[in-house]
């Protein structure tokens, strides 16, 4: 038998403060008796009644583990292309502190999360280049993550549908990736001034090639700051940076991928983590372990039992 929990201090106090307590009583007890001119050997019964379930919750509270059953430990993977918006638009703060400093964050979240998939990285803007092949090495995925910055394009936009394209020549071009699962996610506002073409999104679809879209930023939008001013239009009108839901959503219908919305509470690494593993990836590692489980429950269910007959039945302490 093994145990969780080791016979701590805490326990030694309350074995030590039950025995003392009840030498106490049953001292009372045996002398009250004697000033009656009676018996009170009632009384035993109950203290070893008592003692066993006190020893039954204690065996619970240390986590008795028994019974071995061997189970398979796979370990899979997957080839996954991050694509990051590198547009002037990432620089809005309506996502705290910015839509890019958010994305680095999760980025870097997803690479603890998901330590057996390989990833590759793409920055896109109004041209597109990629920054880290397909590695599985996360350290140089955070670092590349560290240094990534907006650009100021002069004409301004992204064009998120040559990045796909970029994804999916790198994912079917690599001789490695062959057997393996593949994905490609999209961190972006959605402002891209290009309509995707159907027949790649098609093509996509046909290598199983899932977008995962992940929409940075809120209905609402926020400006954006250049210098000690804002971004404006032709007209001198502040621009106002919007979340462009439909478009996002469209493509990762479009694909049979998923849409999700970056929140601040971080659920949106579990869902797209979890959507990850939904893959089927290549097996990176298997092994058989023995399992013992924590088996408490019984110590604690004939605890009970004992404290129900000691709730039931009475013992006659004294006999006049």
């Amino acid at each position: 038998m093994n145990w969780l929990y080791s016979f701590s201090t805490t326990e030694y106090l309350f074995t030590g403060l039950f025995v003392c307590l009840y030498a106490f009583y049953i001292w009372r007890t045996f002398r009250l008796a004697r000033q009656l001119g009676t018996t009170a050997w009632g009384v035993v019964p109950k203290f070893f009644l008592r003692s066993s379930y006190l020893i039954l919750l204690m065996i619970a509270l240390l986590g008795p583990s028994f019974g071995e059953a061997s189970a398979d430990l796979i370990t899979s993977g997957r080839d996954v292309f991050l694509i990051i918006d590198v547009s002037r638009s990432m620089d809005a703060d309506d996502v705290v502190p910015t839509r890019l400093e958010r994305v680095k964050y999760d980025v870097q979240q997803l690479c603890d999360t998901l330590a057996a998939d390989r990833f590759g990285l793409i920055v896109s803007s109004t041209e597109s280049f990629v920054l880290s092949p397909l590695t599985a090495d996360h350290d140089a995925i955070r670092q590349s993550v560290r240094d990534v910055r907006t650009t100021v394009s002069p004409t301004g936009g992204t064009n998120l549908c040559e990045a796909i394209e970029l994804a999916r020549q790198k994912l079917l071009t690599d001789p490695s990736t062959r057997q393996n699962a593949k994905a490609i996610v999209i961190f972006s506002d959605g402002e891209n001034f290009n309509t995707c073409d159907r027949t790649a999104m098609a093509r996509l679809r046909t290598f199983r090639i899932p977008l995962v879209t992940m929409g940075v930023g809120t209905e609402g939008g926020a400006s954006i700051r250049q210098g000690r001013d804002f971004i404006r239009d032709a007209d001198r009108q502040i621009v106002r940076s919007r979340l462009n839901r439909s478009f996002l959503q469209r493509l990762a219908l479009e694909t049979q991928g998923r849409y999700i919305e970056v929140e601040s509470q971080d659920q949106h690494i579990d869902e797209l983590a979890s959507y990850m593993r939904s893959l089927q990836g290549r097996v990176v590692d298997q092994q058989q372990v023995a399992v013992s489980t924590n088996k408490y429950y019984y110590f604690v269910l004939a605890a009970l039992v004992l404290i129900l007959f000691d709730l039931i039945i009475t013992v006659r302490t004294f006999r006049l």
